[in-house]
């Protein structure tokens, strides 16, 4: 991975108050928009969830900025555990 440390410390502070039981809880349910087209329910949610982090800080620009998608994906697989 090659997001900083620093770097997944800020996203984690971002997305963790967002990855709630609730939330949880509406995905492995399927009761979220477009859920029948999801092929990887795991990686939507994350997503899901760090573009809710996202609106909700105004933009994750310091902890994002730079990095290509699948470096700040495997940062959401260190920060989000699986659905199952």
């Amino acid at each position: 991975m090659k997001v900083t440390p620093a770097h997944l410390d800020e996203l984690r502070e971002a997305i963790e108050p967002l990855d709630t039981d609730e939330r949880r809880t509406i995905y492995r349910d399927g009761k979220f928009p477009r859920a029948d087209k999801v092929k990887n329910l795991d990686e939507r949610y994350r997503w899901d969830l760090y573009w809710a982090a996202s609106r909700v800080t105004g933009g994750l620009p310091d902890s994002t900025n730079g990095y290509a998608t699948s470096h700040i994906d495997t940062a959401l697989r260190k920060i989000v555990q699986p659905l199952g």
